[in-house]
């Protein structure tokens, strides 16, 4: 059972990561696919067209662009944590010991998050686009002897998207847009085990980890109405992609060497089916004056779809499927408010705020996504030295509400050792700096 266990463990990683949407949505769903758009908090997401960054957006907008243009760039997010009051202990069957180890947090590295994007109108009713983007992807990597080892000390996901979009206007006032996305879905998770030779013995534990990938299709549609030229609204729908993680489980001793006690047990394939939720974006855009205009926008995910880990025995098709977490996600929102002003002809002056809401309950969070309801400020400016090119650069600022992990985990061994109960508890409170910049040429 300790390959099927780390197996689900992989799933508890994943789709923790996948689902507990942004340093990033509500959790670690990436919300930096635009520069211009973060300067004002992304109010205006799906109704603002400013950029080739609407290709991600609202696809619908791209026929509201003048010309063909292309746009590049990033946010390099730095998120720090500090860990109160942690605790730890592992039970064999004869009472709760306590484990030794240290919690220094700050366990999200420093990550730079590229985009591009390229839309092209063909006439005033026709428009083509093309984006390549990363809408999820987390990392937590705890320091060497984190107290919380037990429970999971790495934990990496990475979701790259490529996408063709079409867009088609018919009048002044209506647009419509779909895209179709292809999606690479990479992960992997570490921990430390018992081992079956010296199992009370934490300095002997196993170093386990898992990986796994796998590819899957999406797509999105987008809706852009103009009643009047001054007020602009957006609506825009993301689906869901199914995956099917397949790879390996691998447990090793301290000294680096494969385990030779139950090699079929310790060195195995995994496979783990993992959705990623659809998703509803509506915005407004409002042209105050010549120079200001004002956004509000409110984001929709599905969380509640992700309920319960099933992992499964690939080398095992009729077995039955394992569940032995349950998660037990809730819908979420997220809601912002921003605006821009054109001080001149050269530069524009952006800031909002976003209020963003954690899908996760306090039962069931983990010291792998220890996130909870965030607020974020931003600021920004786009600098349009000639016709042709925009410098767009935008600072956030995000603070997370203080939460607490207080999670338990029954390792099933079929090797000579009991059940193990690992529990880990701990007092979090992140926060992030995210600096982006991106650069738009118009041709």
């Amino acid at each position: 059972m300790k390959n099927k266990f780390n197996r689900l463990s992989l799933a508890v990683a994943i789709a923790a990561a996948a689902f507990a949407s942004q340093a990033h949505a509500g959790g670690y769903q990436i919300n930096e696919q635009s520069v211009s758009g973060q300067g004002y908090g992304h109010a205006g997401r799906s109704s603002n067209v400013n950029d080739a960054t609407i290709v991600f957006g609202n696809p619908a907008g791209m026929s509201f662009l003048d010309r063909a243009q292309v746009t590049a760039g990033g946010t390099y997010l730095d998120v720090s944590t500090d860990i109160d009051n942690a605790r730890a202990t592992r039970d064999f069957g004869a009472g709760p010991v306590p484990i030794e180890g240290s919690s220094k947090g700050d366990m999200v590295p420093g990550t730079l998050i590229p985009f591009a994007f390229y839309a092209h109108p063909v006439n005033e009713r026709l428009a083509f686009g093309f984006g390549v983007y990363a809408p999820f992807g987390s990392k937590t990597d705890y320091e060497d002897g984190f107290i919380g080892r037990n429970l999971g000390n790495y934990t990496e996901l990475t979701v790259m998207s490529a996408q063709p979009t079409v867009s088609y206007r018919f009048n002044e006032q209506w647009s419509i847009g779909a895209g179709v996305t292809y999606n690479r879905v990479d992960g992997e998770l570490h921990r430390q085990v018992a081992n079956p030779f010296n199992p009370t013995d934490p300095s002997s534990d196993l170093d386990a980890r898992v990986d796994g990938d796998d590819d899957g299709w999406g797509y999105n549609l987008g809706v852009l109405f103009q009643p009047v030229p001054e007020t602009t609204f957006g609506l825009t729908y993301r689906s869901k992609v199914s995956y099917t993680l397949t790879g390996d489980y691998r447990a090793k001793d301290p000294a680096g060497l494969v385990d030779t006690f139950a090699p079929d047990r310790l060195n195995r394939d995994a496979k783990l089916d993992l959705t990623t939720p659809e998703t509803v974006n509506f915005s407004i855009t409002q042209q105050m004056s010549d120079n200001l205009k004002l956004m509000a926008g409110a984001s929709w995910t599905r969380w509640s779809r992700f309920n319960e880990i099933r992992v499964v025995d690939p080398n095992d098709p009729g077995g039955d499927p394992i569940t032995l977490e349950q998660q037990d996600y809730s819908n979420a929102w997220a809601y912002s408010l921003g605006g821009e002003y054109q001080l001149n002809p050269q530069l524009a002056l952006r800031a909002g705020i976003t209020l963003d809401f954690t899908p996760t309950s306090d039962d069931f969070r983990s010291a792998r996504i220890p996130s909870d309801d965030r607020r974020i400020f931003s600021i920004g400016a786009g600098w349009t030295p000639t016709d042709n090119l925009t410098l767009d650069l935008a600072y956030s600022y995000l603070t997370e509400r203080g939460t607490r992990v207080d999670q338990s985990r029954v390792d099933h061994e079929s090797l000579p050792v009991p059940d193990v109960v690992s529990a880990y508890s701990a007092d979090y409170k992140n926060e992030a700096h995210g600096f982006g910049a991106q650069l738009t040429y118009r041709f």
